[in-house]
């Protein structure tokens, strides 16, 4: 999915979020706002993994809701 995609689809995407990954609150959610990066940067802070562990856990995830 590309970053157009995942913002155009933020609002059905973020339940999805917060069920894969448990630790990000409400506000960090809130927070991403359709940007990719931002969710990427919330799980390296939320669950102390690089950036390229989280890049590739946000690709394996939205691989799921791509159309």
């Amino acid at each position: 999915m590309n970053t157009d995609q995942f913002a155009g689809n933020w609002k059905q995407l973020k339940g999805t979020v917060q069920e894969h990954w448990g630790r990000l609150t409400d506000d960090d959610i809130s927070k991403v706002v359709g940007k990719r990066d931002k969710l990427v940067g919330l799980i390296q802070k939320r669950y102390g993994v690089s950036k390229q562990a989280a890049e590739h856990e946000v690709n394996v995830w939205s691989v799921k809701y791509e159309q």
